[in-house]
């Protein structure tokens, strides 16, 4: 029997207060405009969210309505990381100090008060970090996705997996901040991952979630 279709939602973000540029949106189109043999079975979504908690929240229920995905494939920017992070957990802690691009603050020090201290993604990130860097990119394991939208994003898509009608699997990568234009990059003594590098990392990365969420879904019946 042919095996249906996968659905994988990808998604970035957009500049936020002290990031005017963002290399995520790019990253997603590249994704999604990839054609490859092992690609031709998969439906991909792509979707950009305000770097805002409102937006999440209007956003992604609407998202997994319309689409059902499979799975979910979360870009953000680490600005200060030469490296991609792949994150393995989401904390349940927002930050009161920087406001989303809404000009908004998070309304509470907690995601879920009285929950768990975080959520895990899975085992899976193992095997992303292994495809990652088996593409030649620069990526590390992290616990520590931050208090800002990335870390509230991944929350609520770890949440959305624990439904009986959600995504299968979920994953959120941190990129580092990259040259807008290929020559524009000032010399710099620490060694950081190039754009190109990011695509062929999300490329990897991306093939490995189709494999892993057919594989989780076969298990299941």
């Amino acid at each position: 029997m042919t095996a249906r279709r996968l659905r994988l939602l990808l998604t970035g973000f957009g500049p936020f207060p002290g990031a005017p540029f963002n290399p995520t949106p790019a990253l997603v189109t590249r994704l999604l405009l990839l054609r490859r043999p092992a690609l031709a079975e998969l439906d991909r979504i792509g979707h950009v969210f305000e770097v805002s908690y409102g937006a999440v929240d209007r956003e992604l229920p609407t998202l997994l309505r319309a689409h059902a995905p499979d799975a979910m494939l979360m870009f953000g920017l680490a600005q200060r990381t030469p490296f991609i992070r792949i994150e393995r957990r989401a904390r349940n802690t927002v930050t009161a100090l920087w406001p989303d691009a809404a000009r908004r603050r998070g309304a509470h020090a907690s995601l879920a008060p009285g929950g768990a201290d975080a959520l895990l993604f899975g085992g899976h990130t193992d095997q992303l970090l292994c495809a990652s860097r088996q593409s030649g990119a620069w990526t590390e394991p992290s616990r520590d996705a931050g208090r800002y939208l990335c870390n509230y994003l991944s929350w609520r898509a770890i949440e959305a997996t624990r439904v009986s009608d959600g995504p299968t699997l979920a994953a959120f990568v941190h990129v580092p901040l990259v040259a807008r234009a290929p020559f524009s990059r000032r010399p710099s003594p620490v060694r950081r991952v190039d754009f190109e590098e990011l695509v062929d990392a999300g490329e990897a990365m991306m093939l490995a979630m189709i494999r892993l969420t057919r594989q989780q879904l076969l298990a299941s019946g």
